[in-house]
């Protein structure tokens, strides 16, 4: 069998994906700005939020907003210290997780 042909497996079809180049920057990013926007939206209530013994939400928001900033930061050096693929080098054949056939 050549490289070009693949095996039919019946019904489906199995697709060569490459996995996405992903550091979690920008997931951080948007979940710490879910919890800001929270803790916005929760600071008109303060007053009720307080006579309901319900006042930990906003301390929940900020302990959210300060952990993603840390995240933030965290994963941007993470980013920054990996090491660069050189642009000579053919991208990695298979892809992401599952079972590898023998070829």
């Amino acid at each position: 069998m050549h490289d070009e042909q693949k095996p039919d497996h019946g019904i489906l079809n199995v697709a060569e994906v490459q996995p996405l180049d992903v550091d979690g920057v920008r997931a951080v990013e948007i979940g710490t700005a879910l919890w800001a926007v929270a803790f916005v939206a929760l600071l008109p209530f303060w007053s009720s939020l307080a006579e309901s013994g319900r006042l930990w939400w906003l301390w929940t928001c900020t302990t959210g907003l300060a952990l993603g900033l840390f995240g933030i930061e965290y994963c941007r050096r993470r980013r920054d210290r990996a090491p660069q693929e050189s642009p000579s080098r053919p991208p990695a054949r298979g892809g992401g997780g599952g079972r590898r056939r023998a070829r």
